[in-house]
C-alpha cells in the first residue's frame, strides 16, 4: 500500500467521526465538557451557572413537566443574553451529561433524566461540532 493510500484512509475515518446534525453535534461537546468538568447538571446548577452569566449556552429538555421550572430556565437566558437548545427528551440529555449507568458488557442499563444542563468550559476547540452548534446561534 503507498503513502497516498493510507493517507486516504485515514482522512475517510476522521470524516466518518464528524456530526451530520445538530443533535450529534451537540452529543460530541457534552462529552467534551464532560471530560473536562465543564458542565452544570441540574436546576441548582445550572441556574447558579446562568446567574454567574458563566454560560456559554444552555439545553433545556421539551419534555420537562414542571412548567415553573422550564420558564424560570428560558426567562434567565434572555436576561442575561445565553443561548438556549430545546430537545425533545430529558432522558437522551441525561444519558449525554453522564446520568446513565452501564452493565459489564458496556450496554446502557438505566438513565436518569435531566431537564436542564449548561455549558460552561467547551474544553480545546472541538472543530466541525462546535462550529455547527455556534452557526445555529447565528440563525
Amino acid at each position: 500500500m503507498s503513502d497516498t493510500e493510507e493517507l486516504h484512509e485515514e482522512v475517510q475515518e476522521v470524516e466518518e467521526d464528524e456530526p451530520t446534525d445538530l443533535m450529534s453535534a451537540l452529543k460530541d461537546v457534552l462529552k467534551q465538557s464532560r471530560r473536562i468538568d465543564g458542565l452544570a447538571v441540574g436546576l441548582h446548577q445550572a441556574t447558579k451557572a446562568l446567574d454567574k452569566r458563566t454560560a456559554h449556552f444552555c439545553i433545556l429538555a421539551e419534555d420537562c413537566s414542571e412548567v415553573a421550572y422550564t420558564r424560570l430556565v428560558e426567562s434567565l437566558c434572555a436576561e442575561h443574553g445565553i443561548d438556549l437548545i430545546k430537545i425533545p427528551e430529558k432522558k437522551k440529555l441525561g444519558e449525554w451529561v453522564g446520568l446513565g449507568s452501564y452493565d459489564k458488557g458496556g450496554n446502557l442499563k438505566k438513565v436518569v433524566g435531566c431537564s436542564c444542563c449548561v455549558v460552561k468550559d467547551y474544553g480545546e476547540r472541538q472543530g466541525k461540532a462546535l462550529e455547527m452548534i455556534l452557526e445555529h446561534f447565528q440563525k
